[in-house]
């Protein structure tokens, strides 16, 4: 069974910070290099963050030295810390492995139904 599983979202103010799980089916996650994605109002979906299967990283440079992306292979479920927050990282935020899983069942891209972030300034 395809599943991706966010929660952690929320309402914060400028500055503060919020900590993203993801929870993946082994379908999705097993030896992918996974991946935090940001959509925000009237805009495309964005890539913010990855990991590899081996723990190497990559940032977007608009989220660089503010947020973390870690995963727990045993429990298979991606993390994303979100420090010193600013007003245009509020955006509904995906995991998917990377490049985004596609789901030949549902003939399209596999997305969950992301957690929203909201950062008021």
């Amino acid at each position: 069974q395809v599943q991706l599983v966010e929660s952690g979202g929320g309402l914060v103010q400028a500055g503060g910070s919020l900590r993203l799980s993801c929870a993946a089916s082994g379908t999705i996650f097993s030896s992918n290099a996974m991946g935090w994605y940001q959509k925000a109002p009237g805009k495309q979906r964005e890539l913010v963050a990855t990991i590899t299967s081996g723990g190497s990283t990559n940032y977007a440079d608009s989220v660089k030295g503010r947020f973390t992306i870690s995963r727990d292979n045993a429990k298979k479920t991606v993390y994303l810390q979100m420090n010193s927050l600013k007003p245009e990282d509020t955006a509904v935020y995906y995991c998917n492995a990377d490049p985004p899983y596609y789901s030949h069942s549902y003939r399209s891209v596999y997305w969950g139904q992301g957690t929203q972030v909201t950062v008021s300034s």
